[in-house]
């Protein structure tokens, strides 16, 4: 039986809205409506503890305008996740309490653990069964290293074919989050225009000290495939793939080798923010923080010797949409 449900995402950097017809017979996800806006509900939070005003305002002004599209759409369930940045903040009530009367509910803020599931779920569940390429039989082969850089951190999650059972899944799943996020290595390291050598080996360094924790609690060598997600992985690899606009029809599962994703790494943090800006399919809310976001991927495969990444557009807004159609 089909239902409509709505996603919604909140991260350190971009607010998220997903509503679609799910099938959880087929495994499918029919897009009715997807958005993607700004709003950096993160903003100095790694330096103060909390949530800026004006950053409170901006996510709320955003979210009022996704319950109305939720409303019009006519969405039976609705959950909304926050991730990184209200995990770290003092005053998250003052968001919890916004979020519920902008939306009509309260959000989750989920732990890092959770947070890597929904991604794994949302990620994966096509690459074995409605993508096509499964049915041809040369889909990505698990077991799956999912990677999801957000803003605020960074999560890991290896596992094996998605179970439509997530409770299920969780049990075979290795997942851990780690705090180097673009936004977050941005206001720690790179603060000039273009950053400097020295402030790219500081962000180098943050990195390396995560994906050492990583590799000592993640078997990383039983992983096949690496599939990376969220807006800093498909930017680098829509300008990989030289997209005069950004089209996730020609992201969406994409493979990008490593030496593509590091020649665009280095032009990224070659670039001044004008000529990042430039960049036909940059979007205007990833102009600063896009380098720290390819530093990331790029170290990850560098460190963990993968030969080349499958992008997705769909991951933990889809999987938030799953764990909502298939309770």
């Amino acid at each position: 039986m089909t239902r409509r449900v709505a996603a919604i995402d909140c991260g350190t950097n971009s607010l998220r809205l997903l509503i679609a017809d799910a099938d959880p017979a087929s495994r499918r996800l029919v897009d009715v409506q997807r958005r993607m806006e700004i709003v950096r509900l993160g903003q100095g939070v790694d330096a103060t503890g909390v949530l800026a005003p004006d950053a409170l305002a901006r996510t709320f002004r955003v979210l009022a305008d996704y319950a109305r599209e939720i409303r019009d759409a006519g969405a039976t369930r609705v959950r909304m996740v926050a991730t990184s940045a209200t995990r770290d903040a003092r005053n998250a009530a003052d968001f919890t309490g916004g979020v519920q009367e902008t939306l009509g509910i309260m959000p989750e803020v989920v732990s890092g653990g959770e947070e890597a599931l929904l991604s794994f779920a949302g990620a994966t569940t096509e690459l074995t069964t409605a993508d096509p390429d499964a049915r041809a039989g040369t889909a990505p082969h698990p077991p799956y290293l999912v990677v999801d850089i957000g803003g605020g951190s960074t999560e890991f999650v290896l596992g094996g074919s998605h179970d439509a059972d997530l409770a299920s899944a969780a049990s075979g799943l290795s997942a851990m989050s780690v705090d180097i996020g673009c936004v977050r290595l941005t206001e720690r390291h790179l603060h000039s225009d273009p950053p400097t050598e020295a402030e790219i080996k500081g962000a180098t360094a943050d990195i390396e000290h995560a994906l050492d924790a990583v590799g000592a609690a993640i078997a990383v060598a039983d992983a096949r495939t690496l599939v990376g997600l969220a807006g800093s992985v498909t930017t680098v690899a829509a300008i990989a793939l030289g997209l005069a606009d950004y089209d996730p029809g020609r992201t969406h599962h994409a493979r990008i080798s490593a030496g593509a994703v590091h020649a665009v790494t280095s032009e990224l943090l070659a670039a001044t923010r004008r000529e990042r800006a430039a960049i036909g399919s940059m979007h205007p809310g990833r102009v600063d923080v896009i380098g720290a976001g390819a530093l990331v991927l790029d170290q990850v495969m560098q460190r963990f010797g993968f030969a080349e990444v499958v992008t997705s557009e769909h991951d933990i807004l889809d999987g938030i949409a799953w764990s909502i159609a298939l309770d």
